[in-house]
């Protein structure tokens, strides 16, 4: 069966001193093929999937705990890891200092 609603885990970064500043700008990661921009154009790929968006899918129907690897993805974004880079669509610090 499909669901009706779909849950996604989003991953952000902000450039702020201050992440709890209301006024602080936080900025998507974008994956390949996973659900994000609506302005995007759907990708198609069958029958196979980019693992790491396909992961995400499936990450957001249980806890961070049950998907550890999501916290290590989110360091290796943190520290600009170029071969973590490359599995993602864009890099919104890309050019600028790490998140």
């Amino acid at each position: 069966s499909i669901t009706k609603e779909r849950t996604e885990v989003i991953l952000q970064g902000t450039s702020s001193l201050d992440p709890n500043d209301p006024a602080a700008v936080w900025e998507e990661f974008e994956f390949k093929c996973k659900p994000g921009d609506l302005r995007r154009r759907p990708c198609l790929i069958s029958p196979y999937h980019y693992r790491l968006d396909w992961l995400m899918w499936f990450a957001a129907f249980q806890t961070y705990e049950q998907n550890e690897w999501i916290i290590h993805l989110a360091g290796k974004l943190l520290a600009q890891e170029e071969g973590t880079l490359s599995l993602l669509a864009t890099n919104p610090f890309a050019g600028r200092d790490p998140p």
